[in-house]
């Protein structure tokens, strides 16, 4: 029975850390994409070094500006703020007319 416990305790040892593994597929940026983020912000107008009194309002006007110079480039890769845009929906789908005695419950 002991040994029983400790192939167990042994086993879930070590399958928590391959569970664990399994479940941070989701990878975030690369050190060079948030360095070329950086570089298009400060073009932007962003400092970074600077004082940081309107630090969150300076910054949003700079993804503003970048996310509108990518719009007017036509660069919609998927960085940077939604793409503005619009989708249409076709007209209602109606159901088929089926003649009663095709019907299913013809009969019951």
């Amino acid at each position: 029975m002991n040994k029983l416990i400790s192939a167990v305790a042994v086993a879930a040892a070590l399958a928590v850390p391959a569970i664990s593994f399994a479940q941070s597929s989701e990878q975030g940026l690369t050190r060079a994409e948030v360095r070329a983020q950086l570089v298009q912000l400060e073009r932007a107008g962003y400092n970074p070094a600077a004082d940081h009194v309107n630090y969150p309002e300076e910054l949003q006007a700079a993804q503003a500006r970048v996310s509108q110079e990518q719009l007017a480039a036509g660069n919609t890769s998927g960085y940077g703020a939604p793409a503005a845009g619009s989708s249409q929906s076709g007209a209602a789908v109606q159901p088929a007319s089926v003649p009663v005695q095709q019907s299913v419950y013809f009969g019951h």
